[in-house]
């Protein structure tokens, strides 16, 4: 096969200083190579048999809601667009590949260097609220560009959402509450903080204390002060003093370093009458540890006996969704919540376990024929072919369903009559004659070309609170949510049934 060699007016760098320390713009020249080697090899392969421009059509989804919800809140698009849009490969990463074990032609090398994304990308817009089952991103393409394509997409979907839908959750227990993320220093490394507080803020929460996210995405960014601030003073009124006379508008006093209810509070209120001598108000106490139900209530009652009504009550330590429905039925006085670890790190299932499945091939004679994969696990059985998905609302504003079919059925954009019925349990059937059909795939990339503009966060907060808005409570409550469906079509629900027959049927001899 030979080795690849640069060309001699490249003039680039040796692999030295590889390990140096990346800027955002070489960070992501350098994503070409975020994938897994398979994808590699497979190129390779159909390079070699030439099969590599073959169309392919593939499509990203989850098997199971997170966390036991009842739906998810689709994020990530914003990291894939821009992995899409500077995809390309360097000589640094061609150098690299030519010196693996399996040894790729020069030729294909080449190839690689060349390379662009020239295929087309529907996706879901960020805060939807999606089910399992149905197509979040669809990708068309040469085979080659869209298996490249998979482990990046897969990654920022997968974590994104699932953190995203963290983040909805926690919302639902405390919807009037302020939510601060404070995860970044209990994340899995810097992208996972600051792409993690991009994901809470579109699931609900008002601000984060990673710094770099609110620079990056405008995030609205909040913090206080540590236990070291207290304990580098010879006492804690001291401390607090110090504190209030650096930031007299931005008081919030963390109150737990020695005794909360004995020294601390006591001492915040005394800081807190000099401020109002100086015409200021302090923001809040922080608690930090303990049994936050009972300080809490203590602290406010404490705070109220002062005349400091005004004075907000902070939490944290290892808070998450049900600690905090918790701790609101036991009466804890708390206005604010700064939620980290069981957050940023999703700890109760820490991944959402999306796939990308080809769903469509090119034929020799150049047909789109659909695909299958079939597993003695049902629900790892795919659904052939490309795929629309739409939401079904009802006269009452309300979603009633999520309906998949192929983009050449009439229904339901024609608003025709709607069969909708279980996959699972098809008996289980109803038909729809009145309703609205929002089609929720977006084109986002058109042969290589970006189509979508990005919105700002603000408007994907709204979207994600409208979306709320479509579903019931009982499809958006913490425990035992009840199942929202996701319905196909009765011609993607034939196709299918024909495709598992055709290869399951028993070999005759």
């Amino acid at each position: 096969m030979g080795t690849w060699t640069l060309p001699e007016q490249s003039g680039s760098k040796d692999c030295v200083g590889a390990t140096q320390q990346l800027g955002d713009e070489d960070l992501r020249r350098e994503l070409a190579l975020h994938t897994d080697k398979y994808q590699i090899n497979m190129m390779y392969a159909h390079w070699v048999n030439g099969t590599h421009k073959r169309k392919a059509v593939f499509e990203a989804y989850f098997r199971k809601l997170p966390f036991g919800n009842g739906f998810a809140v689709f994020a990530g698009l914003e990291r894939i667009i821009g992995y899409i849009g500077s995809l390309r490969f360097s000589e640094d990463d061609i150098r690299y590949l030519s010196e693996q074990e399996e040894n790729y032609a020069p030729a294909f090398l080449e190839e690689l260097l060349q390379f662009h994304f020239q295929g087309t990308i529907h996706s879901m817009k960020e805060g939807a609220l999606v089910f399992p089952d149905e197509p979040l991103i669809r990708v068309e393409g040469t085979i080659m560009e869209a298996q490249l394509v998979e482990t990046a997409i897969l990654n920022f979907m997968n974590y994104q959402t699932l953190i995203a839908t963290k983040a909805s959750r926690i919302k639902q227990v405390a919807p009037n509450d302020i939510l601060l993320e404070f995860g970044t220093r209990r994340a899995q490394e810097a992208d996972a903080a600051v792409w993690g507080a991009r994901a809470t803020y579109i699931g609900g929460f008002d601000a984060t204390s990673n710094m770099l996210a609110g620079k990056l995405f405008g995030i609205p960014t909040k913090g206080t002060h540590a236990h070291s601030w207290v304990q580098s003073f010879d006492s804690e009124l001291e401390a607090f003093d110090a504190y209030a006379k650096v930031m007299p508008d931005l008081v919030t006093l963390l109150v737990d370093t020695f005794d909360t209810l004995r020294s601390g509070v006591p001492n915040a209120i005394i800081t807190a009458k000099k401020l109002e001598a100086q015409g200021k108000r302090m923001n809040a106490i922080r608690l930090d540890s303990g049994d936050l139900a009972y300080l809490s209530r203590q602290a406010r009652k404490m705070l109220d006996e002062a005349g400091l009504q005004y004075v907000k009550i902070v939490a944290s330590n290892d808070l998450d969704e049900n600690t905090i429905m918790d701790l609101k039925l036991q009466g804890a006085a708390i206005d604010t919540w700064g939620v980290g670890t069981q957050l940023i790190t999703a700890s109760d299932q820490p991944s959402l376990g999306g796939v990308y499945k080809l769903v469509e091939i090119e034929s020799a004679s150049g047909e789109m024929v659909p695909t299958i994969k079939i597993s003695s696990n049902p629900e790892k059985v795919s659904t052939p072919g490309k795929k629309d998905v739409f939401r079904i609302i009802g006269t009452n504003g309300k979603a009633l369903a999520d309906y998949i079919s192929f983009p050449e059925e009439a229904a339901p954009r024609s608003g025709a009559k709607l069969k909708l019925f279980n996959p699972l349990h098809p008996y289980m059937q109803k038909r729809v004659d009145r309703y609205e059909a929002l089609a929720m795939l977006e084109p986002i990339y058109v042969n290589g070309f970006q189509v979508y503009s990005l919105p700002d966060l603000s408007e994907i907060r709204r979207y994600h609170k409208e979306q709320l808005d479509l579903f019931w409570p009982e499809y958006l409550r913490k425990l035992n949510p009840e199942v929202y469906r996701v319905n196909l079509s009765q011609q993607v629900w034939t196709r299918k049934q024909q495709l598992l027959a055709q290869h399951m049927e028993p070999d005759i001899e």
